[in-house]
């Protein structure tokens, strides 16, 4: 029995065509799972979202491709729920942080480029470093638009709007002295 549950949890190897984009039958292929499955998935999983071409197809890249395989392996064959899978997807995609506001390898790092140290848990390398600073100056950046954005609904808020009246486009037609389709 546990040699069933241990052969369950190795993930299928799966070729994903090298192509910029797939329509839904190929990643529904690849994927061995219907297409009104990847479209409900599409509901489930915020990633999880295809470009639609000119006619509607929904044309997905790689990653979405493989974010498909990932989700397919979580609930398929780890037997996780759809709402499990989106948190253990959730789960992985963020770097957890501490009550210091670290991350959880710890708080040594190195100010050498390209190093790393073994820290409490495991290695902080720069590359979590540079990820934060990236995260710290977006954070800022939508600081500042929110301001700005507050700034423009504080102005548009005003108590007696400036009404412009619109111009009459048309000018007085002087009817023909003589008619046009004589009797």
């Amino acid at each position: 029995m546990a040699a069933q549950s241990a052969q369950k949890r190795v993930p299928s190897a799966t070729d994903i065509p090298d192509r910029l984009y797939f329509r839904i039958g190929d990643v529904a292929r690849i994927c061995d799972v219907e297409t009104h499955v990847l479209r409900f998935w599409e509901t489930q999983f915020p990633n999880l979202k295809p470009n639609k071409g000119g006619t509607g197809q929904r044309l997905y890249k790689r990653r979405e491709v493989e974010l498909a395989l990932r989700i397919k392996q979580l609930v398929h064959e780890e037997g996780y729920t759809l709402a499990g899978a989106r948190q253990a997807m959730e789960g992985a995609q963020r770097p957890r942080l501490t009550q210091s506001g670290t991350t959880g390898a710890g708080k040594a790092q190195s100010k050498t480029p390209g190093t790393s140290l073994k820290a409490g848990q495991g290695q902080l390398s720069l590359s979590n470093d540079l990820a934060q600073k990236r995260l710290d100056s977006a954070t800022a950046v939508i600081g500042q638009i929110r301001a700005e954005l507050r700034d423009l609904a504080h102005q548009l808020a005003v108590q007696e709007p400036t009404v412009h009246r619109r111009r009459s486009r048309l000018t007085a037609f002087k009817a023909p002295v003589e008619p046009l389709f004589p009797l």
